[in-house]
C-alpha cells in the first residue's frame, strides 16, 4: 500500500480518535495488517515523510514506529526504512493469557472415550462412597486404600516400597516444603542444580534456607561440586529433579546418579528426589532412592501424569520412623490431603484409568515434540520425546528477557532462564511448555511464531515493558 493511501486513511482516524497519536498509529498498522491493507514486506513512509503527511511532530511518529516494533508489527533497518514484518500473525489472546506456554502442565489429550472413562469412574466412586467419611478429618498420610494405591503406583520405580514408609500428600510442593523445613533450619544450606524447579527456590526463600548451586553438565549436577560442598559447607540435604529436569529436560545419567549417591552416603547427607516426570519416559535410570535408600526421600505424584489440579502426591521415606516424622511436619502445614481428591486418585490408579491417561499424555507429548522439532530444527533445542517442555538456548542477538517479553506482546508466554537459576548466572535461554489447555493446532501456531521470531533476529531494544 502506498504511503499516500495509508496516510489518507490514517489521517481521518487520527482526527476522529481520542487515543494518543503514537498508540493509534500502531493500532492502525495492526488493523491494516489484519485486513490485508498492509502485507508482509510493505514499505512504510519514513519518519519525516509520515510526520509531514499526518501533520504530526517527528517525535510522535518515532514513538509510533517504536510501539509498532515492540508489538512485532514492523522491522526497521538503518538506510532502508521500515517494513511490515513477515511471519505468522500474533495469536489472539484468550482471557488475557494467549498461548500460555509458561506453566509446565501436561497436555490434555483430545480423546472423548478416555474422558468418558474418567467421568464414569468418578460417577461410580461418588455413587458408592460414604460421603460423610470423605468429608471428615482423617489420619495424615492417606487411608489404607490410598496407601495401597500409592504403593502400586510407586512400584513402577521402587519395586520394594511398602505402605509403612509411604505418605499420601496434598501435592508435591507441600511435600517439598515440609521436607525442607524438617531438614534445614533458617540460614542453613541445601544443594540444588544450578538450573532447577522454581518452586524449590520459593520454598527456600520462604523458610530462610540457603541454596548452593551445583554446576550442570550433560550428565547432570556435578558430583565433584556436591562433594566439595559436603567438605566445606555442610549442606543439610541434596535436592534434585533427576528425570526430565525442569527446565532443561536433562535426565541425569546412571553413572552420575551413582556418583551423587556415593557422596551422599559418605557424608550422610539426605537426598530429596523430586521425580515428578519419571513416569513419562519409557526408559529411565534407577532412582537415587534405590542407590541410597537409607537417605532418600522419593517424591512423585499425579500432577504431571494426569493433571495439575489433581493434588495427590506420594512420598516414600527412608524408614517408617522418618515417614512418621515427615507426617508431623506435613500435618503442621497442611492438616491433611483432601480425602475426596485422594479417593478419586486411588480409584483411577486402581482401575487403570491413571495408566491410560498417562499413555495418552505421553502420546500427545510426542506429537507436540515432533512439531517443535520441525519448527525449531535450526536451533539448539534441548528436549525429550515424551516430555512436554523444551529448553531453547538463544544464539541470536535476542537476550532472554527481550525474547520472552517480545513473545508476550505477540500473545505467547514463555519463561526466561532467570526464573530457574540458583547461581546468579543464567544462560540466555527460555523454557517453552507444550501442554495445558492449548490444543495441538494452537501449539503448532505458537511454535511457528516462535520460529519466525528466531529467524528475524532484528528487533527493538526496548521490548521490556
Amino acid at each position: 500500500m502506498s504511503g499516500s493511501k495509508a496516510t489518507a486513511h490514517w489521517q481521518r482516524r487520527l482526527e476522529a480518535g481520542d487515543r494518543p497519536a503514537y498508540l493509534l498509529i500502531a493500532d492502525l498498522i495492526a488493523e491494516d495488517v489484519r485486513t490485508g491493507r498492509l502485507t508482509s514486506r510493505d514499505r512504510l513512509p519514513t519518519l519525516r515523510e509520515l510526520s509531514d503527511q499526518l501533520h504530526l511532530n517527528y517525535t510522535t511518529v518515532a514513538r509510533a514506529y517504536a510501539e509498532a516494533r515492540k508489538r512485532g508489527l514492523i522491522d526497521s533497518r538503518p538506510g532502508t526504512g521500515s517494513f511490515v514484518r513477515g511471519g505468522s500473525p500474533a495469536l489472539p489472546l484468550r482471557g488475557g493469557s494467549g498461548a500460555e506456554m509458561t506453566m509446565n502442565l501436561p497436555p490434555e489429550p483430545a480423546d472423548p472415550a478416555l474422558l468418558e472413562r474418567l467421568r464414569e469412574s468418578a460417577r461410580d466412586l461418588m455413587t458408592r462412597a460414604d460421603l460423610y467419611t470423605l468429608m471428615r478429618y482423617q489420619d495424615f498420610g492417606g487411608s489404607p486404600e490410598d496407601k495401597d494405591a500409592a504403593v502400586h503406583w510407586l512400584r513402577h520405580r521402587l519395586p520394594s516400597c511398602s505402605a509403612e514408609r509411604v505418605l499420601v500428600c496434598p501435592g508435591i510442593h507441600s511435600a517439598l516444603a515440609a521436607l525442607v523445613s524438617q531438614l534445614a533450619r533458617p540460614g542453613e544450606l541445601i544443594c540444588v542444580e544450578s538450573l532447577t524447579y522454581p518452586g524449590i527456590k520459593a520454598i527456600a526463600t520462604q523458610l530462610g534456607v540457603q541454596l548452593h548451586a551445583l554446576a550442570l553438565d550433560d550428565e547432570g549436577p556435578s558430583a565433584a561440586d556436591f562433594e566439595q560442598a559436603c567438605k566445606t559447607l555442610k549442606p543439610k540435604a541434596l535436592y534434585c529433579n533427576p528425570t526430565l529436569l525442569n527446565p532443561t529436560t536433562l535426565t541425569t545419567s546412571r553413572r552420575r546418579r551413582e556418583a551423587l549417591a556415593d557422596v551422599a552416603l559418605r557424608y550422610s547427607v539426605p537426598i530429596i528426589e523430586d521425580d515428578a516426570y519419571s513416569m513419562l519416559p519409557r526408559e529411565v535410570p534407577s532412582p537415587l532412592a534405590l542407590l541410597a535408600p537409607e537417605l532418600t526421600y522419593y517424591i512423585t505424584g499425579l500432577s504431571k501424569c494426569l493433571g495439575a489440579g489433581l493434588r495427590t502426591a506420594y512420598v516414600s521415606a527412608p524408614s517408617e520412623r522418618q515417614a512418621q516424622r515427615l507426617a508431623g511436619a506435613l500435618r503442621a502445614t497442611t492438616v491433611m490431603a483432601s480425602p475426596v481428591t485422594n479417593a478419586l486418585a486411588t480409584r483411577w490408579v486402581v482401575d487403570g484409568s491413571a495408566q491410560a491417561m498417562l499413555q495418552a499424555i505421553r502420546n500427545e507429548s510426542m506429537a507436540r515434540q515432533a512439531l517443535a522439532a520441525r519448527h525449531l530444527a535450526q536451533h539448539a533445542v534441548q528436549a525429550q520425546p515424551e516430555g512436554f517442555h523444551l529448553w531453547l538456548p538463544l544464539a541470536s542477538s535476542w537476550s532472554m528477557v527481550e525474547f520472552a517479553s517480545y513473545l508476550r506482546t505477540q500473545g505467547v508466554g514463555v519463561v526466561a532462564s532467570a526464573a530457574f537459576s540458583t547461581d546468579g548466572d543464567p544462560p540466555d535461554a527460555v523454557r517453552i511448555c507444550l501442554g495445558g489447555p492449548l490444543s495441538r493446532s494452537e501449539c503448532d501456531d505458537a511454535l511457528r511464531l516462535i520460529a519466525g521470531t528466531l529467524e528475524h533476529p532484528l528487533h527493538p531494544h526496548a521490548t521490556v515493558v
